[in-house]
C-alpha cells in the first residue's frame, strides 16, 4: 500500500499545485480589469515575469531556507516517493508566487517593470520563507516559544498570515516608498476618480481566484489522508459571507461586491480547519466589510494610492482572519479547539512586523540605489507603451 498512498499524496498535492496555478490567472485578469487602459499589457506582462523570477527564486533559496530542503541531489534522489517534495515544492511555490502577485496589484500604473522583478527575487527568496518556515516548519524555536507562552502553537492552516498579510503589509510598504499616481489627489487633497477598465475581465479575475482557491485552502492538507470537507465548507462559507457584506456596505458597486469573496477566502484561510461554518460565516462576513469600509479610509482620507486596495484585501483581512482563528476555532465558539487567541495575536503581529520591516528594507534599497518608478512622462504614456512598446488593442 505504500507506493499506492505516495503516488495517492502526489497526485493530490499536483491538483492543488495547478489549481493555485490557476489563481495567477486569476491575479492577472483582477489587475487588467481594475487599471486603466493604457496599463493593461503591463499587468498581465508583470504577473506571469513575477511568476517565472519566483520559481527560480524559491528553488534554489527560498525553499531551502523555509524547509531545508535543497534540490542539488541526483534524478534518482529526488524521484523517491513517486518525487513528492519535488510536486511539493511546486505546490507551496505557488504560494510563495502569490507575494509578488499581490503587491503588483498596490503598485500598478506606475512602477517600473526590472526594478520590481528584483525586489520579487530578493523577496521570494528571502524575506517570505523567513516567516513560513517558522510559521510552518518550526524554524528558530519561535512556535515553541509561542506554544509554552499560551498553551498553543500559532495556527494558520492555509496562510491567512504566512501568504496574505504578508503580501498585503510588503505592498503597503512599496505603496508608500512609490507615492500616488500623478493626478490621483489634486492639490486640495480632493480625489480624481480612476476607474477601472474593464468590469468583466475585473469579474473574471474575482471568479477565477474564487475557484482556485478551493485547492489553495482544501489541498493544504497536503496529504490525501489528512482531506477535510469542513475545510471545503468553511471555505464556501466565508466566501458568501465576504460577498454578501461587500454588496451591502458597498451598495451594490461591482468592484467591491468581485472583492467580497475574496476578502472572505483571505480571511478564513488561517482557520478553515477548525472553525465551525457558522464561524466561518461571520469571518467572511466581517472580512468584506472590513474591506469596502478600508479601501474608502485609505483611498479617500489617507491618501493611500493602492491601485487594487491589496493592503485592506490582503493585509488587513489577513491579519484578522489570523486573529479571528484564536476566536471562531476555539470550541466555546463551536470549533475544534487547539488553538489560542493569544498565539494567534502574537504570531500575526509577527508576520506583519517581518513583512512590513522586510518591505521597506527591499523597496527602500531598490529605490535608492536604481529607482522604483516611472517618470511623468511614461506614467502619462501608460506603462504598456513605455515598457512594452504596445498597446492592449493596438490600432489596425
Amino acid at each position: 500500500m505504500d507506493p499506492y498512498q505516495a503516488g495517492s499524496d502526489v497526485l493530490f498535492i499536483l491538483l492543488g499545485a495547478i489549481m493555485v496555478l490557476a489563481m495567477h490567472s486569476g491575479f492577472a485578469f483582477l489587475e487588467v480589469g481594475t487599471v486603466r487602459a493604457k496599463n493593461q499589457v503591463n499587468a498581465l506582462v508583470k504577473i506571469i515575469a513575477d511568476f517565472a523570477m519566483s520559481t527560480i527564486a524559491y528553488f534554489f533559496i527560498g525553499f531551502s531556507v523555509a524547509y531545508g530542503v535543497d534540490f542539488f541531489s541526483g534524478a534518482e534522489v529526488l524521484a523517491e516517493k513517486h518525487g513528492y517534495e519535488l510536486v511539493k515544492f511546486f505546490f507551496l511555490l505557488t504560494f510563495a508566487a502569490a507575494i509578488p502577485a499581490i503587491v503588483s496589484g498596490g503598485i500598478a500604473e506606475r512602477a517600473r517593470f526590472n526594478p520590481q522583478l528584483l525586489a520579487t527575487f530578493v523577496l521570494v527568496a528571502a524575506i517570505y520563507p523567513f516567516f513560513e518556515g517558522i510559521a510552518w516548519n518550526g524554524n528558530y524555536g519561535v512556535q515553541e516559544w509561542i506554544e509554552s507562552t499560551f498553551g498553543a502553537p500559532f495556527h494558520d492552516f492555509a496562510g491567512s498570515v504566512v501568504v496574505h498579510a504578508m503580501g498585503g503589509w510588503i505592498a503597503l510598504a512599496a505603496v508608500l516608498l512609490l507615492g500616488h499616481r500623478h493626478g490621483r489627489y489634486d492639490k486640495d487633497g480632493r480625489i480624481n476618480a480612476h476607474p477601472p477598465s474593464s468590469i468583466p475581465f475585473l469579474a473574471l479575475g474575482a471568479w477565477i481566484l474564487s475557484v482556485g482557491w478551493f485547492g489553495f485552502n482544501v489541498m493544504s492538507a497536503q496529504t490525501i489522508d489528512a482531506v477535510s470537507g469542513l475545510v471545503a465548507a468553511n471555505s464556501l462559507m466565508a466566501m458568501v459571507g465576504g460577498i454578501l457584506a461587500a454588496l451591502f456596505v458597498g451598495k451594490n458597486d461591482p468592484g467591491f461586491v468581485h472583492n467580497g469573496p475574496l476578502a472572505g477566502l483571505v480571511a478564513v484561510c488561517a482557520g478553515s480547519d477548525v472553525m465551525h461554518p457558522l464561524g466561518a460565516l461571520a469571518t467572511g462576513v466581517v472580512a468584506g466589510g472590513m474591506f469596502v469600509w478600508l479601501f474608502t479610509l485609505t483611498q479617500n482620507r489617507w491618501k493611500i494610492d493602492d491601485v487594487l486596495g491589496v493592503w485592506p484585501l490582503h493585509g488587513l483581512c489577513g491579519a484578522w482572519g489570523g486573529i479571528a482563528c484564536g476566536i471562531f476555532g476555539s470550541q466555546a465558539l463551536g470549533g475544534l479547539g487547539g488553538v489560542s487567541l493569544g498565539a494567534q495575536f502574537t504570531g500575526t503581529l509577527l508576520g506583519v512586523s517581518i513583512a512590513l520591516l522586510g518591505g521597506f528594507l527591499v523597496y527602500g534599497a531598490i529605490k535608492m540605489l536604481v529607482g522604483l518608478r516611472l517618470d511623468q512622462e511614461q506614467e502619462y504614456q501608460g506603462a504598456d507603451l513605455s515598457i512594452h512598446h504596445i498597446s492592449a488593442t493596438p490600432d489596425i
